[in-house]
């Protein structure tokens, strides 16, 4: 499967200039045979929001996920992209992923970074999940998310294949640590398939890493970005893996009843 993943520059608080650059890379990607677009955490609306969350925060039939079901069947591609969902009085760290066909998966951030992001949002308190993707066992998680180890190794040991990463990863070493060592070793350390899609630029004052990535379950970089918008394609086969696997079988290895967890 040919997957595609843009680094995005936000416009802050404006939802429909953001769709509308969604659109234009979801055209694009389909174009080069994508089957698949991932876009970065919140980037529907903006991740340096602070109180404005709480007026932009839409419900799962509104009308952001609504254009992105419409983009998803007109370019004929599936799409995954931020935003940041109400549910009653609440609201939420999402992401969606939509099909051409309609049908959508949703995932709330469970552990959420910093007091600017829990002031904002409640965290999501259901785990993660395993979908099909035109094939491929697929799971969600965003931005922090994935720095926990359990929450990469729990979706393998359901059967995930490839693991979609929305982030919103702010300029830093520390951030750069993440995106080039983390992340690469959740892969690896998993036997997935990893796309991590960060946003770019600066907004309010707050500067983005970059360095968006597709990672093979052998921990090698299938495609990166640097620091500006950027449109990456990769191909994607899980059968292609099958010997880097065998010679790394830490699923199969496991000993769970001699680790320590609290």
């Amino acid at each position: 499967m040919l997957i595609s993943l843009y680094q995005m520059q936000p416009l802050s608080g404006d939802v429909p200039g953001n769709i509308g650059k969604i659109a234009q890379a979801a055209m694009a990607a389909a174009e080069m045979g994508a089957e698949l677009l991932v876009t970065p955490e919140l980037c529907t609306s903006g991740y340096a929001l602070g109180a404005r969350f709480e007026e932009l925060a839409e419900e799962r039939d509104g009308s952001i996920i609504g254009a992105l079901t419409e983009i998803s069947a007109d370019c004929g591609l599936a799409i995954c992209a931020g935003f940041p969902e109400r549910d009653g009085n609440q609201v939420f760290n999402s992401s969606v992923l939509v099909r051409p066909d309609g049908s959508k998966e949703f995932y709330r951030k469970s552990h959420l970074y910093g007091e600017g992001e829990r002031a904002a949002f409640v965290p999501g308190d259901e785990p993660p999940h395993v979908f099909d993707l035109n094939g491929i066992r697929t799971g969600m998680l965003i931005c922090y998310d994935v720095e926990f180890p359990e929450n990469v190794r729990g979706l393998a040991l359901a059967g995930a294949e490839l693991i979609i990463v929305p982030t919103a990863l702010p300029e830093g070493i520390i951030s750069r640590r993440v995106a080039d060592t983390v992340v690469p070793t959740r892969a690896f350390e998993n036997g997935v398939f990893v796309v991590y899609a960060d946003l770019c630029g600066e907004e309010n004052g707050l500067s983005y890493g970059g360095r968006s990535v597709i990672l093979a379950p052998d921990g090698d970089e299938l495609a990166r970005a640097g620091m500006r918008e950027t449109l990456l394609v990769a191909e994607i086969d899980p059968a292609a893996y099958d010997d880097a696997k065998a010679q790394n079988p830490y699923l199969t290895d496991r000993r769970p009843g001699l680790y320590r967890l609290g």
